[in-house]
């Protein structure tokens, strides 16, 4: 018997949902939808997905659920190395789509698949993402890509939809949505351009508090282990934090940034959770590791979020940097607390044991307790040796 099984990502979106039918009517399929979560639904909506799913005439859907996985493997690290590209972007959906495209991979395999197939456009990251890791993973499964190969707009899907009788309303599918356990992006019309920017309807959280609060984030050996002052699992904490923070609106922003392909791109996000972790647990860095160590860190942290961002983490090296990662993180032990405003946040300070400003040595520019004036003069003199001799051998300066 021919098998003509396709295991389809789906998340119910517009290109997803055109994906179904055009495998079901176009290319004879038997299609298997799968969605991974990453910590971006509910029980309802993941409930509601698997409907779409069956109604759009998938033969069977599966809820693949990896939220924890995904923090123990790639979100534990990104925190670890205060990862935000170009300064600004904690790779919500970069992230995610790795591993998301490993659970497809093994799940495909699982029921003996002979295609694989996502809804990624050609001009974007995630079409990278999600072939290479089923390359890797599953390298004699057939990848196809409706979307890219037909190089459709969302216009033309909407209309392919509605000649099987599904109707798309346009105010609903202008702009493309993923949230997952690290934050939310936001694709739109505005994020086509350079100068405009989204909309206050386009993002899915909106600014509902305007008082001013304090939050309080526990950390043990560089994990979060606590929420104003209850202890709690990592994940149930992010998931806590962002509950209280996008009710402030924070954590929105736009990313500019180079693609895998090599153009220019730019999103719209919110990652209220996200912002506020990776600042609070710097934060604390700052206050509990030395000077090197922040100094290597800041290194491996932005080299390690490249590569999750280039689709790279099968590399060899991304295993020996979260080895490094993870050893730097021993005494990362503390509570930091934070000050929630409408759009905004502001670190108030730490409390840990390991606080390196808790020492006798003295406080920085108020006492010297562990050296004397004489000392300084001496160090100063031989710091300036090697400019010393280079301004003599060159007569500069």
């Amino acid at each position: 018997m021919k098998n003509n099984k396709i295991v389809l990502a789906f998340s119910g979106g517009l290109d997803t949902s055109y994906c179904v039918k055009y495998l079901i009517h176009e290319k004879q399929l038997e299609v298997y939808s799968a969605i991974v979560n990453t910590g971006g639904f509910s029980e309802q909506e993941l409930v509601e997905i698997e409907k779409k799913a069956l109604n759009l005439g998938v033969t069977n859907h599966e809820t693949l659920e990896q939220t924890q996985a995904y923090y123990d493997h790639i979100i534990k690290y990104l925190i670890f190395g205060n990862v935000l590209k170009n300064n600004t972007y904690p790779l919500s959906v970069s992230a995610e789509r790795i591993y998301q495209a490993i659970s497809l991979a093994k799940y495909a395999k699982s029921i003996d698949a002979k295609y694989i197939a996502h809804g990624s456009t050609g001009a974007g990251n995630d079409q990278i993402r999600f072939d290479l890791i089923f390359q890797l993973l599953a390298p004699q499964i057939e990848v196809i890509t409706p979307i890219r190969d037909h190089q459709l707009s969302r216009k033309e899907e909407i209309d392919y939809l509605a000649k099987h009788g599904i109707n798309v309303s346009w105010e609903k599918a202008q702009y493309s949505i993923n949230k997952g356990l690290w934050g939310t992006s936001i694709g739109g019309a505005e994020t086509l351009t350079s100068i405009k920017t989204l909309p206050e309807a386009a993002y899915p959280s909106q600014l509902v508090k305007n008082d001013v609060s304090l939050l309080t984030i526990a950390f043990k050996d560089g994990e979060i282990c606590g929420v104003n002052n209850k202890k709690m699992n990592p994940v149930i904490a992010i998931q806590t934090i962002e509950s209280i923070a996008n009710q402030y609106a924070i954590g929105r922003d736009m990313h500019i940034g180079d693609t895998i392909i090599g153009i220019k791109g730019r999103v719209g996000f919110e990652a209220a959770a996200a912002s506020i972790i990776i600042k609070a647990h710097h934060t604390l860095e700052k206050h509990t590791l030395t000077k090197w160590q922040l100094h290597w860190k800041e290194q491996l942290g932005n080299w390690y979020g490249m590569f999750i961002h280039e689709s790279q983490y099968f590399e060899p090296v991304m295993r020996n940097i979260e080895s490094f990662l993870e050893s730097t993180q021993k005494n990362v032990t503390g509570t930091v607390t934070v000050e929630l405003h409408p759009y905004r946040f502001s670190i108030q300070g730490i409390e840990s044991k390991h606080d390196l400003m808790n020492s006798s040595f003295g406080e920085y520019g108020e006492m010297n307790k562990n050296w004397s004036g004489e000392d300084v003069k001496g160090f100063t003199k031989i710091l300036a040796n090697s400019m010393q001799i280079y301004k003599h051998v060159n007569k500069e300066l």
